[in-house]
């Protein structure tokens, strides 16, 4: 049974990786636009300052935890297994493989374009990628791309855009797509770099101990 948990004023769904993708099944068969958000806790920190973003996005229609934190600072501690986001995005390629499900894909640069080109084609190969465009935070031109995605009639949108391009990108515009599933996955999913000696452990040390304050700091809130 799924329960929503508020992380930092964001709706979080405690779903296995199985439940969730059951979800999305349900949601590719709907005639409307369904929004699936996988968020992290650099995404949750980033958004901390943007209260009316993250009302808008209390409207999607599922937000996953990307990370195990996310859960165990909320005082949610769930089996590793049952947040598996790896395992959920690998069943759901595989379902749009199956099912010849048209894919789009949204990036923010030509290099982002290439390297997710090359991951779908090694480990997803059969999956129909039938169009790919760059989104910008300067010059975002969202009505041409609406026209673009609608035009290539396509069933999902991946966006592997930032925080929080991401989602305001969709938020404003999630009326006007023709597609059955828009799932935002962030912009790391795709990249091969691996950070140098050491910056990676202690950036991401730093980065979780900050989190476990600010979510510390907002449980004596709602106490108070």
């Amino acid at each position: 049974m799924n329960e929503k948990i508020n992380v930092l004023g964001v709706n979080i769904d405690s779903f296995t990786a199985k439940e969730a993708m059951k979800e999305t099944i349900a949601f590719l068969e709907s005639e409307l636009v369904s929004v699936i958000d996988v968020v992290s806790v650099d995404a949750l920190m980033q958004m901390n300052d943007l209260p009316e973003l993250k009302e808008k996005m209390n409207e999607f229609d599922m937000i996953l935890p990307g990370e195990k934190l996310i859960l165990e600072a909320a005082e949610e501690p769930e089996l590793p297994e049952e947040i598996n986001m790896k395992l959920y995005l690998k069943m759901f390629m595989r379902y749009l493989h199956k099912n010849h499900k048209r894919l789009y894909l949204l990036v923010e640069s030509e290099e982002e374009g290439q390297e997710a080109f090359r991951y779908l084609q090694k480990a997803y190969s059969g999956v129909q990628l039938v169009g790919l465009a760059k989104v910008s935070a300067e010059g975002r031109a969202d009505d041409m791309l609406v026209n673009a995605i609608n035009g290539s009639e396509v069933d999902c949108v991946l966006s592997a855009l930032s925080v929080p391009l991401q989602e305001d990108f969709i938020a404003k515009n999630r009326n006007l797509l023709d597609a059955r599933v828009w799932i935002g996955v962030g912009k790391k999913i795709f990249s091969p770099r691996k950070p140098g000696f050491g910056q990676g452990k202690i950036a991401k040390y730093l980065l979780n101990h900050i989190f476990r304050r600010e979510m510390e700091k907002n449980k004596l809130k709602m106490k108070s």
